[in-house]
């Protein structure tokens, strides 16, 4: 299907068509508001399903490049260059497909201001395309920073008692590692005389003097994203207060920019840094897998327990990047879909059930199976789902993730993969006790008995991630083709730095 215009662009700014259909609306016009956000993002999510077949999986470079002299600065360009390969197309198809299930999950939580929620969503959702198809460090800067201004206002406007503390937070965590990066992106690119991605990461050898402070610098900005143990304290607040819509695609796709962040950009540029720290970004990265599980089992909050649920899982992901072989590598990008499926179902779930309930705390739940026995039934596959239960998502890639990271060379100790382990062992405690305190035991509150079960909209929301959860867990293999040539690409040019190695 060819539309005459490059498809990443198409795919990157249909949201901003929605945009324009919800600004002409009066604001009293909700139904129409919402049919359109939801109409336009699951048309973004046929384009982004277009380049499947566009995209060749066997060519671990990039594809369907588009590049456009934007910003001249003497003999330097910015130019708006895009592409993707496997590990970006992975980040596009997740953005667009969560995009649409949290649009879908609005219906009735929101209610207030439903124009301006969604005018702000669908500008998000361009946003973070653009994060995941920019090959110019200045342009991926503008679209990094860009989203953080819809997510502030999502948070801030529609979100809970205690929302603009948490907005503020968030924003100022983000934009503090943020302008750090700036400068080390200035710092590069003036160096090299050029701002291209495609062009730098052959330069790598020319940052050697000062590589381990631009690997910090841009590391700062990803691991406060992602986010790193002891840089996470801003996800709780900004969870708990965000509306449901905000909690899935900030646990689904703005989580992910971290983690994306560094392998696109901080292994290709710095390898010999990031050599060099994997040890210290491991050990970084299993604290988080054991402190997130721990606070998670010691929180009353549902939806605050889902928060550093995520704190934890997504230290899977950072020791997997940072374990340097390829099936680590490959596990990690794999268990950052998994992630945005799981924990992404599971803030619906919580979202839900604040819907009938308005409360979230363990002790006003009890016995919901026997009430509500289609959303527990949902419930116990998304928990199973998040504790890695084999024949699940979960499993696949945090399995993939360890069996990688024990043969790590460049991690050099066999325990940071062992004592991760701890950590799935610890998932399993508090998610299953979550699961019992909410929907096992008897009904001892009258309150609950009185609560209807999931309506066909909110099934329809669900079930997409269901069938997700069972194909990943049971049938990656199409996953692993479309990611693993890049993985294998990006360790050859680490490999060729290692040899150099001082």
């Amino acid at each position: 299907m060819n539309f005459g215009i490059n498809p990443l662009l198409l795919v990157m700014f249909f949201p901003l068509a929605g945009v324009l259909m919800i600004t002409l609306l009066r604001t009293e016009q909700k139904i129409a508001a919402r049919w359109a956000a939801a109409g336009v993002s699951l048309i973004t999510f046929g384009f982004s399903l277009m380049l499947l077949f566009i995209f060749d999986p066997a060519n671990p470079g990039i594809q369907m490049e588009y590049s456009l002299p934007w910003v001249t600065m003497g003999e330097m360009t910015i130019d708006f260059h895009i592409g993707v390969d496997g590990i970006s197309l992975m980040m596009v198809l997740l953005t667009t497909f969560l995009s649409f299930i949290a649009i879908l999950s609005t219906w009735t939580a929101v209610q207030d201001r439903v124009k301006g929620f969604m005018i702000f969503f669908l500008l998000l959702e361009t946003g973070m395309l653009g994060v995941f198809v920019a090959l110019d460090l200045v342009l991926f800067y503008i679209f990094w920073e860009f989203t953080l201004i819809p997510m502030y206002f999502l948070i801030g406007v529609w979100g809970g008692e205690r929302r603009l503390y948490a907005a503020i937070k968030f924003f100022l965590f983000t934009m503090a590692g943020s302008m750090i990066m700036l400068l080390a992106i200035l710092y590069v690119g003036l160096t090299a005389g050029t701002f291209d991605w495609t062009v730098l990461k052959g330069l790598w050898a020319d940052f050697i003097p000062v590589q381990n402070w631009l690997f910090f610098a841009f590391a700062l900005a990803f691991a406060i994203k992602v986010p790193m143990f002891p840089l996470h304290t801003w996800l709780p607040d900004a969870h708990v207060e965000a509306p449901t819509a905000g909690s899935v695609i900030l646990a689904g796709v703005l989580l992910k920019m971290g983690s994306y962040g560094f392998l696109r950009f901080n292994l290709p540029l710095f390898p010999l840094a990031s050599m060099e720290m994997a040890p210290l970004m491991a050990v970084l990265a299993v604290i988080g897998i054991i402190y997130g599980a721990l606070v998670a089992f010691a929180q009353r909050d549902v939806k605050k327990l889902v928060a550093y649920s995520s704190v934890s899982h997504m230290g899977f992901v950072m020791l997997g990047v940072f374990a340097f072989t390829p099936q680590a590598l490959s596990g990690s990008v794999l268990q950052i879909v998994n992630h945005g499926i799981s924990t992404g179902a599971l803030f619906l779930i919580v979202g839900m059930l604040y819907e009938r309930r308005h409360t979230r705390l363990l002790v006003d739940f009890g016995g919901l199976w026997k009430v509500m026995p289609v959303l527990a039934a949902f419930g116990l596959i998304v928990t199973l789902s998040s504790a890695a239960l084999p024949g699940t998502n979960g499993f696949i890639g945090e399995f993939t993730i360890l069996a990688g990271s024990f043969g790590s060379s460049v991690l050099a100790s066999p325990w940071i993969a062992g004592t991760a382990t701890v950590g799935v062992i610890l998932a399993a405690v508090y998610l299953l006790t979550m699961f019992e305190k909410v929907f096992l035991g008897p009904v001892t509150l009258e309150e609950n008995r009185l609560l209807k079960d999931l309506t066909p909209r909110e099934i329809l929301t669900l079930v997409p991630l269901i069938i997700l959860i069972f194909w990943i867990g049971l049938f990656p293999a199409p996953f692993f083709t479309l990611i693993n040539p890049t993985i294998e690409n990006l360790l050859t040019g680490v490999q060729m730095a290692a040899r150099v190695m001082p």
